[in-house]
């Protein structure tokens, strides 16, 4: 069965999620809709439609001109097996002593590292992104120096890769938490998958604005690979959650924004350490 998308793009939130709901009343109706925020400080918004038979190109071009939106880009996928296609094209991945890995690559796992398991259907944070790979390979880097993290946070944790992959290498339980709730019940799927019940905690959470979050602060290590975005908004409460002489692994950052990232940090008093660049993306580590 084939699908049709319709995008389109227009400045502000409100109108934004206005278009998307005009657009559930749509005939043929819409299988799904989505209004997301573009991340590049243009201020513009992403309203999509996806179809199981073609949309109303009239009706959508209607839509369109009332909510001062450009003209909708009508596109047809090709019928596709995601969950296969990422099976076939999402190899394992090694990020310092961590194996990320399907469970139907199961078989490929190696002596001697340590594996994480996620799902292919969860292919984001799999560690085949950049910003996962990178902080993967910041959390090595630290152990491998002589750093033992004693209370950390995974904040935006996603499928908790990287949460599992403190609690792989050291003793103490770790704090993980999304904004979103789909995320968390993501993220204790893979903690249960892997093993690691008890050892990791998943909580909802916007930044560090939890109740679990305050009482175990200050962190000696917090990840947050998140967006440039919301890295720059989460600053100051970085520096109140972590405590003196602590780490911060972050990433999300495009190589051309890291600089900013850096200079927004240093002046909460949290100052860079390390910067890797992997493909597009910036991961940094940086001490209090």
């Amino acid at each position: 069965m084939p699908t049709f998308t319709a995008l389109t793009t227009l400045p502000g939130k409100d109108p934004a999620e206005k278009l998307g709901e005009a657009m559930e009343r749509l005939i043929p109706e819409p299988t799904g809709v989505g209004v997301f925020e573009i991340e590049d400080d243009s201020g513009l918004w992403e309203v999509g439609g996806y179809f199981v038979e073609a949309p109303d190109e009239a009706g959508l071009a209607v839509l369109a001109a009332a909510f001062g939106a450009k003209p909708f880009v009508i596109s047809e996928l090709p019928e596709t097996d995601w969950v296969a296609k990422v099976k076939r094209e999402l190899a394992p991945v090694e990020a310092g002593r961590f194996f990320v890995y399907g469970s139907h690559d199961a078989d490929k796992v190696p002596e001697g590292v340590e594996p994480l398991l996620i799902e292919a259907a969860m292919a984001f944070g799999t560690g085949h992104h950049g910003t996962t790979q990178g902080c993967l390979r910041a959390l090595d880097r630290l152990d491998n120096g002589g750093f033992t993290g004693r209370n950390v946070a995974d904040i935006g944790c996603g499928t908790a890769v990287l949460a599992m992959g403190a609690a792989r290498i050291w003793p103490n339980p770790v704090l993980a938490s999304d904004i979103d709730p789909v995320a968390v019940e993501v993220a204790e799927a893979n903690v249960a998958v892997n093993g690691l019940e008890g050892r990791v905690k998943c909580v909802v959470a916007a930044g560090f604005d939890n109740p679990e979050l305050q009482a175990a602060a200050p962190f000696d290590l917090v990840f947050a690979n998140i967006l440039k975005g919301p890295l720059i908004d989460l600053a100051p409460d970085m520096a109140s959650n972590l405590q003196d002489g602590g780490y911060a692994i972050l990433s999300g950052i495009l190589n051309e924004q890291a600089d900013e990232v850096i200079a927004v940090y240093a002046r909460s008093g949290i100052n860079l350490v390390h910067r890797e660049e992997i493909g597009e993306w910036t991961t940094l580590t940086l001490v209090k």
